[in-house]
């Protein structure tokens, strides 16, 4: 199955950006997924092309308008199973369970947000899933959706050349990706810890895993919480 993607965006020259080259683009080349970038614009009715307007009640900037989006919503994903995506700083954040789940699907409808924000009417009236890749701010939802979908591509099966290469990173069994060596044995002083030189696989597994979770402790103990929450 292929997955599909599709962006909404003012701005589709800004794609697909990265997601051109290395494991993407080569995923891409291979039929495993395609993007297609659509100007909002295009759907704009007046000579201006104008997709935006203050906000009611007042206040600063500016606000995308429904009829506008909802139209190159609805023309882009007409009886289309795929899930509706719209980047916003407000919406619940992006985790791994979730980039997982959107590859599974396929494909995606994703809008790039810009300005104030979107009218709401547009986000209730079309199941628009908000998602946030970070407590911070950006200047649109390009290099969100961006970020999204370079998550999701490299999970895609026949992606990675090694499929357990997906398996053992960060966030996938909830801890934080153990510490990785390579050669030379020694470098600079330091070496290659002697447990991972031993071929007792069972010994590196158990020190892999207190690596991980002694990481996470140290610097995500919010993962170890959660998890104790879901038990």
């Amino acid at each position: 199955m292929c997955f599909k993607a599709t962006v909404l965006t003012l701005y589709p020259e800004m794609f697909p950006g990265h997601l051109g080259t290395s494991l993407a683009g080569r995923a891409a080349e291979r039929g495993q997924w395609t993007l297609e970038a659509v100007n909002i614009r295009e759907f704009a009715e007046d000579r201006h092309r104008s997709v935006d307007d203050t906000p009611a009640g007042g206040g600063a900037g500016m606000v995308l308008r429904a009829d506008i989006l909802g139209k190159a919503i609805d023309a882009v994903s007409a009886n289309d199973e795929r899930p509706r995506l719209l980047m916003s700083p407000r919406g619940k954040p992006l985790s791994q369970t979730r980039v997982r789940e959107l590859a599974e699907g396929p494909g995606a409808v994703i809008v790039c947000g810009r300005f104030e924000g979107v009218d709401q009417r547009v986000i209730d009236g079309r199941d628009l899933e908000e998602v946030s890749i970070g407590d911070y701010i950006l200047s649109g939802g390009e290099p969100a959706a961006l970020v999204l979908l370079d998550a999701i591509v490299r999970v895609l099966p026949g992606v990675m050349g090694n499929a357990e290469s997906g398996t053992h990173e960060s966030f996938e069994n909830g801890l934080l990706e153990h510490p990785h060596y390579t050669r030379p044995a020694e470098w600079e002083g330091a070496t290659i810890p002697e447990v991972l030189t031993s071929g007792n696989h069972a010994a590196i597994d158990r020190w892999r895993h207190e690596q991980a979770l002694e990481l996470t402790q140290e610097r995500r103990p919010d993962l170890l919480a959660k998890a104790d929450d879901d038990d």
